[in-house]
């Protein structure tokens, strides 16, 4: 009864299966390899449209590497405050782009509040030595509450920050996820509603490590800061190809949101569950793999002694996630346990 997270589940046998295929013969370093091509051409089909890309190992890299490019020493980012680049990155934006600093907005269930992010970017004056103006606004999907933008969310905020001359990130760590609830398509997520660079994970989807910087539109001529600053930090991957060999596997046929559906059905059980017993309530609606439940007195407790894994959250909730590898099993053991302790 594991739901700490979906980085705790093994990685799918299909990607498993790619690394031994992948791991025949030389093939040329640095992403010049067939297997990073063959990625990128299963991407530009996905999202429909021509683009660039760079595969990393960890998703606070490839957030970091992203906004580097585009915040300078001198700007800001301006994102939710419970976002991940602000809870759980340790600085790395501030420290990957030489200090720009992240600018902090509130909002419901996850996202910015659109009145508040319109009032922040008119306040705007890049004339102004005193201020640090905002460069990038970065948006995630889904959000660090579990729920969902759909593409006109993102798009009135993406709009909004191109009326001010910034440029639009989005952290897609469970962009899989976010696709299976709402029924939209990769593209309609994101470019076609202002994003400019997508970190697309999937690391938490079933691979053993991978995440992808994607480069959409006039955010192509990026590519090359891109690269030297993926050198320079130490994540220019010498044998990408085994990289490419995970994202092949899992993009291949449509199996990333196959799995990422799963992971969500897991969960509106385990959330139905949860919310069944006296006192619960959901903290945020569940629009994904993950459930947020504020809990009655000494339920987590009594979880935690007959073996459930999960995690408290800011806020007074619980965090339980599902992965592609949770089973039915998994979730009636845990439905059993749940009635023997109520």
């Amino acid at each position: 009864m594991d739901f700490s997270s979906d980085t705790s589940a093994p990685a799918h046998p299909l990607v498993i299966e790619a690394l031994d295929h992948v791991n025949s013969g030389n093939a040329p370093s640095y992403g010049s390899d067939d297997a990073t091509a063959h990625v990128k051409s299963l991407l530009e089909t996905i999202f429909e449209t021509e683009l660039e890309i760079w595969l990393c190992a960890s998703g606070t890299a490839s957030n970091a590497l992203a906004l580097s490019c585009f915040c300078p020493p001198t700007g800001a980012i301006v994102c939710h405050e419970e976002a991940h680049i602000e809870r759980d990155e340790r600085g790395a934006p501030e420290f990957f782009s030489g200090g720009g600093k992240l600018h902090l907005l509130p909002g419901s269930d996850g996202k910015i509040d659109e009145q508040k992010l319109k009032i922040a970017l008119s306040a705007i004056d890049r004339s102004f030595v005193h201020e640090t103006p905002a460069h990038v606004l970065s948006l995630t999907n889904l959000t660090e509450c579990g729920t969902s933008h759909s593409a006109a969310e993102t798009s009135r905020r993406a709009d909004l920050a191109k009326q001010y001359g910034l440029c639009v990130h989005l952290d897609g760590a469970r962009l899989a996820n976010a696709i299976a609830h709402t029924g939209e398509t990769p593209a309609d997520l994101t470019w076609k509603a202002g994003v400019d660079v997508l970190t697309l994970g999937l690391t938490k989807t079933g691979a053993m490590g991978c995440e992808i910087i994607i480069l959409f539109g006039d955010a192509r001529a990026k590519l090359p800061e891109l690269k030297a600053r993926a050198k320079r930090s130490g994540h220019m991957p010498p044998k990408m190809r085994y990289l490419a060999a995970q994202a092949k596997a899992l993009l291949t046929d449509g199996l990333w949101l196959d799995l990422a559906r799963h992971a969500n059905q897991m969960a509106q059980q385990l959330a139905t569950a949860l919310c069944a017993v006296p006192g619960s309530a959901r903290a945020y609606p569940t629009n994904g793999n993950e459930v947020f439940v504020r809990l009655p007195e000494g339920l987590a407790q009594k979880l935690e002694t007959a073996g459930t894994k999960f995690y408290p959250w800011p806020g007074g909730s619980h965090r339980f996630v599902c992965s592609w590898a949770t089973t039915q099993e998994d979730i009636d053991t845990f439905i059993a346990a749940l009635n023997q302790i109520g």
